[in-house]
């Protein structure tokens, strides 16, 4: 676990959380980045309905919890 961000947006998820192939993706990131700028917490997956928490919310916590958060900021190649 670390409790360092790793150098990319907090709009990119890294690649093994949420790979450039899911057929999802599009609207996973619209919903994440609609979370961010309204300063929530999460959003509601638009595939799953669960919620997933956001990266500037995991950034705020100031540490990785190792649970395997999909915007994890925290997570390096």
């Amino acid at each position: 676990m670390s409790d360092e961000l790793a150098d990319r947006p907090l709009t990119e998820p890294h690649p093994s959380r949420l790979p450039p192939a899911h057929p999802g993706r599009e609207r996973i990131l619209a919903a994440h980045a609609a979370a961010l700028a309204a300063g929530e917490a999460g959003y509601l997956d638009p595939e799953t309905g669960l919620f997933v928490l956001s990266a500037g919310f995991l950034a705020r916590r100031g540490t990785c919890c190792g649970r395997g958060c999909r915007h994890c900021p925290y997570v390096a190649d």
